[in-house]
């Protein structure tokens, strides 16, 4: 499952260009969930989005799949901003773009059964007619590796594992492009984590599926992103190919992140690292670096100035004022 590198050499099916999405807050204050975003989605690879519960990963892949809309900025897919897309057009939009959610307990309705929730979305296309729904649900668990007998079952008659599978063979039943997951692993073992993650890769190489993959778990998400971009306090603070984050990660909080990983396989005579106070609230965010109170290198330019994000190697882009 070892990512490929130079994903500058594939073609770009989504990019994020300038997005910013804010929220009112009280006392007439702005919160920014998302600051100036610039992001790319590769055709048939994975983009992994980490960082700390609060950092804007969720707010970012709900602008992807239009259930947010960005305050500034556009969402370009196959070139068309589908920001700014309405009515039928973004309906139609809407199926090159699917999602699978965190819980996958409260992702379905308990009164649906399994025939019903996969299919669900063709019936609303139009794409499938009644008689033909058990064959499609069958073919769809079999994407998944699940047993064709379970398309009667209800999702409470699962384990969590199960109903993950269940929730991708709903995000395929469109045939869509990119796959958008939201912390998809976060509620599973750790063994069911992997044979997810391996169900994710294979059906990458079968059907070329994109998918954003947005996690919290940095040993995870390193292990099968073909690029994966680092969040802080809303704002991109790191951007580098998947194969090179362990050895090549440039910013401080990236290598923070690192070095809290806990692993059976690491030199226990070391000790873990975390990273020391609290994130700001991004409603009362700092000038200058959003970093800057966490970070041990901190310089007295990163008190003043937001540091941008800067090329320094191939597929590799870092915003801190030590390069």
């Amino acid at each position: 499952m070892s990512p490929e590198k130079n994903e500058n050499a594939a073609e770009a099916i989504l990019r994020a260009c300038h997005v910013t999405k804010q929220f009112p807050a009280s006392g007439g204050r702005t919160l920014k969930a998302c600051n100036d975003i610039n992001l790319t989605v590769y055709r048939g690879k994975t983009l992994g989005i980490v960082g700390e519960s609060g950092c804007g990963k969720s707010t970012f892949v709900k602008m992807i799949v239009q259930m947010f809309q960005p305050t500034e900025g556009e969402i370009l897919f196959d070139g068309k901003d589908i920001t700014k897309l309405k009515g039928e057009e973004l309906r139609q939009s809407r199926r090159k773009i699917q999602m699978v959610f965190q819980d996958p307990a409260a992702a379905f309705s308990p009164k649906m059964k399994i025939i019903d929730i996969v299919t669900e979305p063709l019936m609303n296309f139009k794409l499938i007619k009644r008689s033909e729904r058990e064959a499609k649900a069958k073919e769809l668990l079999r994407m998944v590796e699940l047993p064709e007998d379970f398309v009667y079952r209800y999702p409470h008659n699962m384990s969590g594992g199960q109903r993950q599978r269940v929730g991708i063979a709903r995000a395929l039943a469109l045939e869509p492009e990119i796959i958008v997951c939201d912390e998809a692993t976060s509620a599973l073992d750790v063994s069911v984590q992997d044979r997810i993650i391996e169900l994710l890769v294979k059906l990458q190489k079968e059907k070329g599926i994109s998918f954003v993959f947005i996690c919290h778990d940095m040993a995870l998400v390193q292990s099968f992103a073909h690029q994966l971009a680092v969040m802080y306090l809303g704002n991109i603070v790191e951007v580098l190919p998947g194969s090179e984050v362990a050895s090549n990660a440039q910013h401080p909080y990236t290598q923070a992140l690192l070095s809290a990983i806990f692993s059976t396989k690491m030199d226990f005579t070391k000790k873990i690292e975390s990273i020391e106070s609290e994130a700001p609230s991004p409603v009362d965010a700092p000038p200058g670096c959003p970093f800057q109170n966490r970070c041990d290198r901190c310089m007295d330019i990163c008190r003043k100035e937001k540091p941008s994000l800067k090329t320094i190697g191939e597929g590799h882009e870092v915003a801190c004022h030590l390069f």
